[in-house]
């Protein structure tokens, strides 16, 4: 491996990107060599250049950044991947390190913090922001199903336990109790309080 650490940089805000690209691109032996602004680029281009570590936005088009880590993980294994988040949802933390990812931070950390992670992560260390950390802990495992998830992901648009049926190849009686568990499960009072809780804790 070459001295210098080659980075790719996957975020869609383009002043976003650039700026961390800037800021990384100050560190001697750091180079952004490839940049992507939706999530479904990534793997392309880290086989195209070659990159040793991949830094992830979570929200993108195309596919979240946790898709592209699981992605990435699965193809080119050798790649460090360092997921980074504007929301410190804790279940997040838990579905990137499912993915694969070796560190997770907050985007607004100082750019030093970020180019340590880089190198940490390339010597075969974990970085994880500590607060996200300990707000994962503190609220557990994601109590949802894969197939509670699924349809509570595919009713967030507002579409009727029938056209989710139709969409899901299931019978609606079958979609009406995913949706009624997850309910209970999330102590809310509806699909539409469900789809918001899940998602402010990073459990869809």
């Amino acid at each position: 491996m070459s001295s210098t650490i080659k980075v790719l940089l996957a975020e869609d805000q383009s002043m976003v990107r650039e700026a961390l690209a800037a800021l990384l691109g100050l560190e001697d032996d750091i180079e952004v060599v490839a940049q992507v602004a939706r999530g479904d680029e990534v793997l392309a281009a880290a086989r195209e250049h070659g990159v040793d570590v991949a830094l992830l936005d979570i929200e993108m088009p195309g596919c979240t950044g946790i898709e592209a880590a699981a992605r990435l993980h699965q193809e080119l294994p050798a790649v460090k991947l360092v997921v980074l988040t504007t929301f410190g949802r804790p279940g997040y933390l838990r579905s990137a390190m499912e993915a694969g990812a070796d560190a997770f931070l907050v985007k607004d950390a100082p750019a030093a913090q970020l180019a340590e992670a880089v190198r940490k992560v390339l010597a075969g260390e974990r970085v994880i922001d500590p607060t996200l950390a300990a707000a994962a802990l503190a609220e557990g495992a994601n109590p949802l199903t894969e197939r509670e998830r699924e349809v509570l992901r595919a009713a967030a648009d507002g579409s009727t336990n029938a056209e989710l049926a139709a969409a899901l190849h299931l019978s609606q009686g079958t979609v009406r109790n995913y949706l009624s568990t997850a309910i209970q499960k999330l102590a809310v009072r509806n699909r539409a309080e469900a789809v918001r809780t899940a998602r402010e804790k990073g459990w869809l």
